[in-house]
């Protein structure tokens, strides 16, 4: 993502819908953005709808600032700038924008505001995507918001997107020597939160679910229609990292004690056992959309979305999310 691979139309356009105050046709231009800026705003929040408002803020700044646009750096970069303040703006207002301890021993820190992120929302383009599967899997977007904002900032502009030193410095009115330090501190602690995992998340990599995801996402939701409770407990890993937001902390658990968890808990008890799964993806993520029909109900209605990472057929993560009574990532709310 460099501005000399950018195309010179959109920035003439704009700087003539700017001069002739054509907020139709200054839409038109920026509209196209929408989608990457979206992206960028959901790395830096960890939350869809507060990106989603981000992003309609950074419209909204760009309309404002139109003037001060004069063609010297590609219209993205201006964008990315202003859609980059706008989150540091809303980080620096809200105190609850931060991982807190979790109530569990042993469970490190939890992101109460944790979202997942629909994969039909995301750019089309694959040239201009950049979305590679380990720059939106949860567990990244997890371990950015343990960085400060700025470093945040540093470490999405350098390592996600690409973007060189000068460039990211100048967004962030920094010295490259200050967002040079701010990036070294930020891979360490990346270092620390994504024990294990690759770090280079600019390497080629698929966006496509593998057979093997697809197969045991099927399962899973089999697994629920059928309360086969074996067969469920037969999926997960036996040091299974779950997490059910918005209850306190990610835990690692055996496969048996993840099962006789939800169960002491009420799923799979009588009223809480005729389920619906419906596949889909989040955070280029195997997810399935869980439905629960209760005795008193005609319909199914949403339950909750299960995200997972599976690793050589087992089940390695769980995140739940409660989706009861939300109208969320575009899933039907009833079956």
């Amino acid at each position: 993502m460099t501005d000399a691979k950018l195309p010179g139309d959109d920035e003439a356009a704009f700087i003539a819908a700017a001069r002739s105050n054509d907020a139709a046709h200054f839409a038109l231009v920026t509209e196209r953005y929408r989608r990457e800026l979206q992206v960028h705003c959901y790395r830096m929040l960890a939350n869809y709808e507060d990106a989603q408002d981000m992003t309609q803020e950074t419209f909204l700044r760009a309309w404002h600032k139109r003037e001060s646009f004069k063609g010297h750096a590609a219209l993205r970069t201006w964008l990315y700038r202003i859609a980059t303040n706008a989150c540091l703006d809303f980080l620096d207002r809200r105190d609850d924008r931060t991982p807190v301890p979790a109530e569990l021993p042993g469970a490190g820190s939890q992101v109460h505001y944790l979202q997942p992120y629909p994969d039909r929302m995301l750019p089309e383009d694959p040239q201009e995507s950049v979305v590679a599967r380990e720059t939106i899997e949860l567990a990244l977007i997890v371990a950015v918001q343990h960085l400060p904002p700025r470093q945040r900032a540093v470490f999405i502009m350098r390592d996600v997107l690409g973007w060189p030193a000068s460039k990211a410095a100048d967004a962030l009115e920094l010295t490259v020597a200050s967002a040079t330090s701010a990036l070294q501190r930020a891979r360490v602690t990346m270092r620390e939160q994504l024990p294990g995992r690759r770090l280079d998340w600019r390497s080629p990599t698929t966006h496509e679910l593998s057979d093997d995801e697809r197969g045991v996402v099927k399962s899973y939701m089999n697994a629920h229609e059928r309360n086969d409770l074996d067969g469920l407990t037969a999926l997960l890993r036996d040091d299974l990292r779950f997490a059910m937001l918005p209850d306190p902390g990610t835990v690692t658990v055996t496969a048996k004690d993840a099962v006789d968890g939800w169960v002491s808990g009420g799923l799979f008890r009588r009223g809480h056992d005729d389920w619906r799964g419906v596949a889909t993806t989040v955070n280029r993520m195997p997810a399935a959309a869980l439905y629960l029909r209760t005795p008193d109900d005609p319909e199914y209605r949403l339950f909750a979305i299960a995200v997972l990472r599976i690793v050589d057929g087992e089940i390695a993560e769980l995140t739940g999310f409660d989706a009861a009574g939300k109208p969320w990532l575009g899933l039907p709310p009833t079956l």
